[in-house]
């Protein structure tokens, strides 16, 4: 929960696939450990040899039940436009779906010059290279990991899964409270 509050759809999106699955899923469980890609969630529910399926059956169903209840978190839109008018492109790299991805950010106005998605954790660093990312800003200890794999400074906001000191044990370089506080964290990063 970097840029977008997902918990309310990814919830409705589970219980769609519990209900088309008949399959028991705990969704305010599983949106207690968004972050890591979907089949880590869905192995807790499903046999291993239904994960594949299940899988697109839920990327199928996540964009009538994920999209609309799906928030933007405070701050999200100015620190992306700080980013851009710092002359810095603004790039989105996810462990998500990419094409549910920017139905997200298109819903949502949020102006990114691209998005990138499956990658998870270490492999986040493909993109932040391909895209010559400096900076990483994410919720998670996976997109710490894939910060300092890049060799990018790592921003963790607390606003996620993961508390400030757990950002800050995995090696978060910086960690602000949410993204209202990074256009001016920004700024002074600028300056130095």
């Amino acid at each position: 929960m970097t840029l977008i509050d997902s918990r309310p759809g990814i919830k409705a999106a589970y219980e769609a696939l519990s209900a088309a699955t008949g399959t028991f899923i705990d969704a305010e469980l599983a949106i207690t450990r968004l972050g890591p890609p979907l089949e880590q969630e869905l192995a807790h529910w499903f046999p291993d040899e239904r994960i594949e399926e299940v899988g697109e059956a839920y990327r199928a169903l996540y964009p009538e039940y994920a999209i609309a209840p799906t928030l933007a978190m405070p701050g999200a839109r100015e620190a992306v436009a700080a980013v851009r008018a710092a002359g810095g492109r603004a790039v989105v790299v996810t462990a998500k779906h990419e094409p549910n991805a920017k139905l997200h950010v298109a819903h949502l106005g949020i102006e990114a010059d691209a998005v990138v998605g499956w990658l998870w954790a270490e492999a986040k660093a493909e993109a932040l290279r391909e895209y010559g990312a400096s900076v990483y800003v994410g919720d998670h200890t996976g997109d710490v990991r894939g910060a300092r794999t890049a060799g990018a400074l790592s921003v963790a906001v607390a606003t996620g899964p993961c508390d400030a000191e757990e950002l800050r044990s995995a090696g978060a370089d910086v960690v602000l409270n949410d993204l209202t506080a990074f256009p001016q964290w920004l700024a002074g990063h600028l300056e130095g």
